[in-house]
């Protein structure tokens, strides 16, 4: 069940002060109103779709590279770590961290700046609006709604960034970004966890693949740190074994820090509710400057170094030509995709795009390939 009331802090989400369901249904009886959030996502086709869909490395490169589902779980583990010490609602946390990547193509960054492209004279593509179109609209599991139905808070976390064009659009959970508002702590939480575990992660990866090695990591000062660390206590350690010792304590480093500064914040504010958390200017969760600082030049050599590396930009510049592919076979004969989606792209060239937009990001990298292959 969910946390006690007297358990969350006074600015943290409860569920009695939830702004609601778009459909209303009966409450449950054996779980809470995020834990339903949790567990309708665990369900849907989108979240299991993301076991086959990549981070960095496409899906056939390797078997223990992260894909999208082994990343969402790495955020939920961490953000429900950080929730439990700053007495925030950890069933909303969970709920959002496992949604928060439903949107994303196949082939990770690349696939999205593709079709992205494809769709610039149709809105554009944005995977954090596919994914609350994926929980809002295009979910199919139940008879009296579209999607899952998810409550407000966990749509509102979901929707990390949105422009104003947009965000007109989307009525009430639009209005933060046209009145400059900010999202309630956990969706802020999620965010910085997302962060987290995909800059320390991507070091194992891009080291696993032989990009990175170790002279390289040690110039980075949050790396450095930590391998000194290790060394000194096991100066015959094996590499893998001492990329996962320096990587845990990186991920502690940063969580303890987030955490820390986090609850030194909330202090200084005092805010009484959660909607007093909405209206402060920048948001509150975050790192001290120190930890933003070492967590930022990371981030930066990753770009560098790994998602700008040769063998990355090739796979990446193959992938994306499927994706513009796909989209221009799809577009002139909507007959290729699925009866289901075929039916919807009856409209103009604006409403045809957007569903061949929503059939290629539902794609798995392997499907994606397949489909390829199939057309061409």
């Amino acid at each position: 069940m969910n946390p006690a009331p007297e358990a969350l802090a006074p600015y943290a989400a409860y569920e009695q002060h939830s702004r609601g369901r778009r459909f209303k249904e009966p409450a449950p009886s054996y779980r809470g109103e995020y834990q339903r959030d949790r567990d309708r996502i665990i369900h849907s086709t989108g979240f299991r779709r993301l076991v086959y869909k990549t981070q960095v490395f496409v899906n056939h490169e390797g078997d223990l590279y992260r894909t999208r589902l082994t990343h969402s779980l790495e955020v939920a583990q961490i953000a429900r770590t950080a929730a439990r010490a700053l007495h925030l609602n950890e069933a909303l946390v969970e709920a959002i961290s496992l949604a928060h990547d439903l949107g994303h193509t196949p082939f990770g960054h690349a696939g999205q700046d593709a079709l992205n492209q494809c769709m610039q004279d149709f809105g554009g593509f944005e995977h954090n609006l596919q994914s609350l179109r994926v929980v809002d609209e295009l979910e199919a599991k139940y008879a009296d709604f579209p999607g899952l139905n998810l409550t407000y808070e966990t749509r509102e976390g979901i929707l990390k960034h949105c422009s104003r064009k947009n965000a007109r659009e989307l009525g009430t959970l639009g209005e933060r970004f046209l009145n400059r508002q900010q999202a309630g702590l956990e969706a802020q939480l999620v965010n910085i966890a997302d962060a987290i575990a995909y800059n320390n992660h991507d070091v194992d990866d891009g080291f696993r693949a032989g990009l990175l090695d170790l002279d390289q990591l040690c110039e980075q000062p949050l790396f450095d740190q930590h391998y000194d660390e290790v060394q000194r206590r096991w100066p015959d350690i094996e590499d893998r074994q001492l990329i996962y010792e320096v990587i845990r304590r990186m991920i502690g480093h940063v969580v303890n820090d987030l955490i820390e500064n986090t609850s030194s914040v909330l202090a200084a504010k005092a805010p009484a509710t959660i909607d007093d958390v909405r209206a402060q200017e920048k948001p509150v969760v975050g790192f001290s400057e120190e930890v933003r600082e070492m967590h930022l030049e990371l981030k930066k050599f990753l770009r560098e170094n790994l998602y700008r590396h040769n063998q990355v930009q090739a796979m990446n510049e193959q992938t994306q030509l499927m994706i513009e592919v796909l989209f221009e076979r799809f577009m002139s004969d909507p007959g290729e995709m699925p009866l289901s989606f075929a039916d919807r792209a009856a409209g103009d060239d604006a409403d045809m795009a957007r569903v061949v937009a929503d059939y290629i990001a539902g794609m798995t990298d392997r499907f994606a390939f397949s489909e390829h292959e199939r057309l061409t």
